[in-house]
């Protein structure tokens, strides 16, 4: 499942401090957009840019995983939602509406640029992408050597009855984010285990997906062929080699690579350790990699907006398979490829929102060598350790003021519902560069040090 960068804290150094801690000033030559479901780092980069004088984000939506916000989840819907920012911004010379948000944040920006008659994805291209069933049926159709078999269930499945998918398999939600319920099973205990929802979390789920399946029904107008709504899973073949991330963006009908990021997991699971850019795969791979994603999003019909999708990469056959496609920016890694590259991918999704030509924007002078965004877990159960000090925050600004510092400590009931839908509780998230990969491992090593964080040397 891809990265994503919901939060508790953000922490900076020092010269993105300062940014982020001054006043927001209105400049006239400022777009002005509406961001929606800005969480974590997409929020801390636009408030940097308003910040600036360079942007004036109208911040809309809220926080999933975070109470009492999240409480609006309860009554969200996604066509009242939209009529309601339609009715507050009309008349207002909004430039864009951006995201990088999975969960509510792709649809509802589709939705309401295309009411707003601004440059926007069309809601059917991300509804292919989104649920995971139908994209299966329509990758076999444009990408047959791509992809896996798989089998779609209700949560109510006889599990004693016979299986439309051989064990071990990996099983998702049909409309799946954050990797929520996403896992291997290996035997039909594991999957009943797995299945097995107190009434409280069947309606938060419930809840979670029936703004997609309102969308599903109005705009495609009859459930899916086979029955399969975003309330039920897919177990999917098992994927092996290593796995990528690409992100990308179309203009005009034109599909364009951003960057290709190695996903490196926690070993023997399938929680992400690190992110790094750029990809040590032979570059012959990663051009195969972008030709096969142009013809993909193409053929879903996306013709506009950002994109990132999974890969499983197997060296010993040669083979490139398709984990997912996700109809916006993976947020979690924009500053690998600032720093490495000197691309403003945010700027660049403001510009591409605008409908103007992001490659035009001027890049930045790169900083860094390899870039990587680390993950610091705990499994099994186990409380994280104390969130940072005053003074190990002040420590990782001085000596690396590049670095980004998320974190997102949960306990009680929070922490619990975690470990059950995620397999693992992600409390904390760092980004920062460095000139070569024995510096970044250096860097990585200290700052689990100053942070009292434990270090992994896979």
């Amino acid at each position: 499942m891809s990265p994503n960068d919901e939060s508790i804290g953000l922490t900076f150094g020092s010269a993105g401090a300062t940014t982020l801690e001054a006043p927001l000033r209105r400049s006239l030559a400022a777009p002005e957009v509406i961001a929606l479901f800005p969480l974590g780092f997409a929020r801390a980069a636009w408030q940097a840019r308003a910040s600036a004088g360079a942007l004036l984000p109208h911040f809309e939506g809220f926080d999933l995983f975070a109470f009492p916000d999240n409480a609006r989840l309860l009554a969200f819907n996604v066509f009242r939602f939209v009529d309601r920012l339609v009715h507050k911004y009309a008349g207002r010379r909004i430039a864009g509406v951006v995201t990088a948000n999975e969960q509510f944040g792709a649809l509802t920006a589709a939705l309401l640029g295309q009411r707003l008659g601004l440059p926007h994805t069309d809601p059917l291209a991300v509804l292919a992408c989104q649920h995971k069933a139908y994209f299966r049926e329509r990758l076999r159709e444009i990408a047959p050597e791509a992809s896996v078999a798989h089998w779609a269930l209700p949560y109510t499945q006889d599990l004693d009855g016979p299986l439309g998918l051989s064990l071990p398999f990996y099983i998702k939600p049909v409309k799946a984010t954050y990797s929520v319920l996403a896992r291997r099973v290996g035997t039909r205990a594991e999957l009943k285990r797995h299945l097995a929802f107190a009434p409280y979390e069947r309606y938060i789920i419930k809840r979670l997906v029936q703004p997609f399946n309102d969308a599903f029904a109005a705009l495609v107008g009859r459930p899916m062929q086979y029955g399969v709504d975003a309330h039920w899973l897919i177990a999917e073949e098992l994927m092996h080699g290593q796995q990528i991330n690409l992100d990308g963006y179309v203009f005009r009908g034109d599909v364009r690579l951003i960057g290709c990021v190695d996903e490196v997991m926690y070993p023997g699971t399938d929680a992400f350790l690190r992110f790094q850019y750029p990809s040590q795969l032979p570059p012959e791979v990663q051009r195969r990699a972008h030709t096969l994603a142009a013809r993909i999003v193409r053929g879903l019909g996306f013709d506009h907006g950002f994109f990132n999708i999974e890969f499983f990469y197997h060296p010993a056959t040669d083979r490139l398979q398709v984990i997912e496609v996700n109809p916006r920016l993976a947020s979690q890694l924009a500053d690998l490829y600032e720093k490495v590259d000197g691309l403003r991918v945010f700027d660049m999704l403001v510009e591409l929102a605008q409908d103007r030509d992001p490659a035009l924007l001027a890049r930045r002078r790169p900083t860094a060598g390899v870039a990587a965004s680390f993950v610091w877990r705990t499994f099994d159960g186990a409380a994280p350790p104390p969130s940072a000090t005053r003074a190990a925050r002040d420590w990782l600004a001085r000596t690396y003021p590049d670095a980004l510092l998320l974190e997102h400590h949960k306990r009680g009931y929070g922490l619990k519902r975690e470990f059950k839908w995620l397999g693992s509780h992600r409390y904390a998230t760092v980004n920062f560069g460095a000139p070569d990969e024995a510096a970044l491992r250096e860097r990585y090593q200290a700052m689990c040090e100053h942070l009292g964080w434990p270090a992994e040397s896979h």
